[in-house]
């Protein structure tokens, strides 16, 4: 084999000289630093080489028995570990792992307002100096009497300038007589070996040493001038452009269980009771991780962010031991490192992408090293909450260039760990913490990527009534439509048959008009926008142009769906929720069609009001919708009024999720509003079907997409409200008097056949089978059809006018007048 260091060794002159296993254990690699030339590159570090997480870990764990062997089980128990950030904080962690019962604290590169600093000190040949060390207990690093050792853990000991700056640094405030520096590699010069002995006599302390191998660095006169000759020469050649495939696959988002209490690091410290609530909630989390990938996956990379290694590490671990893929483990870092494709360099590709956690120094390039051209049909990405920032998912952010390189990207979040004294502190001032959207299978039949449902899962909750019942209920003023079901329609054999023919024949017509609607939206609302989606008529709209969006653009846009209730306006905690995670003025709100533009009203108003209470502003309330035959939004896919499919159901075509409630005994002022989700349907659900049958159609309708886009974006889009017009004067010329009992279009007709008691139907003359649904359904529940001429719609339900239960014979159906 070649070994990984000879492409610097060659040109530059560098020797590594050690015991045999050292060449297996470090290549070599040219860093992108001022200061050092070269970099060691470990092969067990789990940094910049994907590896089997149980060999990295179990190299931790390793030394960690070496030094609790030294220290004997009760000089273990009352040591401390320290490790450094970045490159060494899962090392460290594996270490303390080694010792038993040992607490764990890391170095940071990331302030944490309101945590008091126990300390800090300068690396000086990194890229990156600047430590801090922020224990939640201020007592962790101190001293707990004779024989009490702090060990301090890096991958490397070169000069041992950091370490031992270290220990002089806390030896003046926390005095002990013992300390342990652990190493993977001790590649100290002669000239430096006996500097330790020194140092040790210096502050009056014994020091150790335990590292894995022992070697040294050859470094030929102006290696650094040479070395930084070399990566500007090199640099032209690196591997170019990132933007890949045109089509990138897009990512699942899996919010892990993480045990509650357990911090993901040792950033602010982690004690053996922290361990002991980990230990055992592994497995099911890598089962959680298994589930998502599911089976096809053969080799999986689970790729750690920068301090962030030690969760991601036992994770690996776990999924190691779990399933059958060939699963390996790396992290990415803040180092700059020259990428050379060679099998004697140790860094063979770079993938470049902007920090995602805020950091405390700015905004810089970050890295992820041998990922890309490793043959991974699967990578999951763990980062904590803190990193799950718009740069993550943004263009060119990691989560983009990770799509490139392989099937299947799965984004993990675990909570970022926040000091129990600060968290109770943001809790008094910050309002409450909201809850993650909801997300398949647990909550629909939709997979989990296509869309979060931004309410709460009241499926336990017996919310049907008789539509009788419900219908008088409201119009008496007794009750809001939205405080109760309907019993979900049980479509019979003819009526699901006719919804299959209507698919068949309408998937074309629906394709057009999602890629019309999609392309309108890409075009003049930036090139990422927000799908936010009014449940549920809009949500599998909005799962139409996230796959439209990801077909034909190679875009994985984020799609939530949320309630609007009319007369009671948007759910303001899903938009807060939206605000928190996006910026608002991205937020394209989606509905299925328009009626008559109550809802596009609403939701105006119900914008308009959140600001006014304080809410984020920016939101925009203007609504793209796939028809809009009442002239109510200038974004649209069509003016037609035509049948779409996804309107003859209920739930069963849209995911198995009821319609939204909102009830004051059931959704409290911090809560999301609520919907059911009828797992009992599951063997009606056509929710599938509806999407796949028509996501076939859309590279057949796309050059009609782009002609007609082409058109509409220089055409006068501006709403008519010709449909507010025709409802106002139907009303009047039914003796109705009241707006809100006019249901124009074929989506709103169908719904009165569903839920509402119905008095007639007006049917534009000549409709053709458009409406073949339509007269079944009227025909089932015995109300009348009336064709009509100069009708605006294919057709308009009239809800009945009269309230009492007198509006439905003893047989359930309608009749023209109680």
């Amino acid at each position: 084999m070649v070994w990984s260091g000879s492409w610097v060794a060659e040109r530059l002159g560098v020797g590594l000289v050690g015991d045999g296993e050292l060449r297996e254990l470090l290549g070599l690699a040219l860093r992108r630093n001022p200061k050092r030339a070269h970099l060691l590159v470990s092969n067990v570090l789990g940094k910049h080489v994907p590896q089997r997480p149980s060999v990295v870990y179990g190299a931790g764990v390793e030394l960690g028995r070496r030094v609790r062997a030294l220290l004997g089980e009760d000089g273990a128990r009352r040591a401390v570990v320290l490790g450094y950030a970045e490159t060494a904080t899962g090392l460290g962690h594996s270490v303390a792992d080694g010792l038993g019962a040992a607490p764990y604290l890391h170095s940071t590169r990331r302030p944490v307002p309101g945590v008091a600093r126990a300390g800090g000190f300068e690396e000086a040949h990194s890229h990156a100096t600047s430590h801090l060390l922020l224990p939640e207990d201020p007592e962790l690093l101190a001293s707990a009497g004779p024989g009490s050792a702090l060990v301090l853990v890096d991958d490397e000991f070169s000069t041992g300038n950091t370490v031992l700056n270290t220990i002089r640094a806390l030896h003046e405030r926390y005095p002990r007589d013992h300390y342990v520096i652990v190493a993977l590699v001790d590649m100290r010069s002669p000239a430096d070996r006996g500097r330790l002995t020194e140092f040790a006599a210096e502050i009056g302390a014994r020091v150790d040493l335990v590292a894995r191998n022992t070697g040294t660095v050859t470094l030929p006169d102006g290696v650094l001038e040479k070395g930084q000759a070399l990566v500007a020469e090199r640099e032209a050649d690196e591997e170019g452009p990132q933007d890949g495939p045109p089509h990138p696959r897009p990512h699942t988002r899996l919010d892990l269980p993480w045990p509650a209490g357990v911090p993901d690091g040792g950033r602010h410290g982690f004690t053996g009771a922290h361990r002991a609530l980990l230990e055992p909630a592994l497995p099911a989390l890598a089962d959680h991780i298994a589930r998502a990938l599911g089976d096809r996956p053969r080799r999986v990379l689970v790729l750690g962010f920068e301090e962030l290694m030690y969760a991601p590490l036992r994770l690996a671990t776990a999924l190691e031991e779990r399933t059958d893929a060939e699963v390996r483990y790396s992290t990415t870092t803040r180092s700059p490192v020259l990428a050379v494709d060679d099998p004697g360099y140790a860094i063979r590709t770079r993938l470049v992408f902007p920090a995602h956690d805020d950091p405390a120094d700015g905004p810089g390039e970050r890295y992820a090293y041998n990922v890309a051209g490793a043959g991974f049909d699967a990578v999951v990405l763990v980062v904590d909450s803190a990193a799950d920032t718009p740069a993550l998912h943004a263009p060119g952010g990691l989560l983009d260039r990770l799509a490139p390189h392989t099937a299947q990207v799965l984004l993990v979040v675990i909570p970022s760990y926040v000091p129990g004294a600060i968290a109770s502190e943001r809790q008094e001032e910050a309002p409450m913490q909201l809850p993650e959207p909801l997300r398949g299978p647990a909550f629909s039949s939709y997979a989990p990527d296509e869309v979060g449902w931004l309410l709460q899962d009241l499926s336990d909750t017996r919310l049907e009534a008789p539509t009788e019942e419900r219908e008088e209920a409201i119009q008496s003023g007794g009750a809001h439509y939205a405080e109760s079901l309907p019993v979900e329609y049980q479509p019979s054999a003819e009526y699901q048959e006719l919804f299959r023919s209507a698919l068949t024949l309408s998937a074309a017509r629906i394709a057009r008009a999602v890629g019309t609607v999609t392309e309108t939206v890409l075009a003049e609302r930036g090139p990422r926008p927000v799908l936010v989606s009014l449940a549920r008529a809009g949500t599998p709209v909005g799962v139409l142009m996230r796959r439209w969006a990801r077909a034909r653009r190679g875009l994985d846009l984020p799609h939530y769906a949320v309630s609007i209730v009319r007369g009671r306006g948007i759910d303001a905690n899903a938009l807060r929720w939206l605000a928190e995670h996006h910026d608002p003025a991205d937020v394209v709100f989606v509905d299925g069609w328009t009626g008559k533009g109550a809802i596009t009203r609403e939701l105006t108003a119900a914008v308009a009001e959140f600001e006014k209470a304080g809410g984020v502003a920016g939101f925009d309330p203007e609504i793209a919708v796939l028809a809009d035959p009442g002239g109510c939004v200038r974004t649209y896919g069509t003016r037609e009024d035509f049948l779409i499919p996804s309107a003859c159901l209920n739930s069963t075509v849209s995911g198995l999720i009821s319609r939204t409630v909102l009830r004051a005994d059931l959704v409290g002022p911090d809560d999301f509003h609520g919907a059911k989700f009828y797992r009992e349907l599951a063997g009606a659900d056509v929710s599938g079907l509806f999407l796949d049958t028509v996501a076939a159609r859309f590279d057949e309708v796309a050059d009609a997409v782009d002609a007609e886009v082409k058109e509409l974006l220089a055409a006068d889009r501006a709403p008519t409200w010709e449909g507010w017009a025709a409802v106002e004067r139907i009303s009047e010329e039914y003796g109705i008097h009241d707006v809100n009992l006019v249901k124009p279009g074929v989506g709103e007709t169908t719904r009165v056949l569903l839920r509402r008691v119905p008095w007639k139907i007006l049917a534009r003359r000549g409709a053709g089978p458009d409406l073949d649904h339509i007269r079944l359904l009227a025909e089932q529940r015995g109300v009348p059809v009336e064709e009509v001429d100069a009708l605006p719609y294919t057709c308009v339900g009239l809800i009945h006018p009269k309230y009492t239960r007198g509006a439905t014979g003893a047989d359930g159906k309608a009749v023209e007048s109680a």
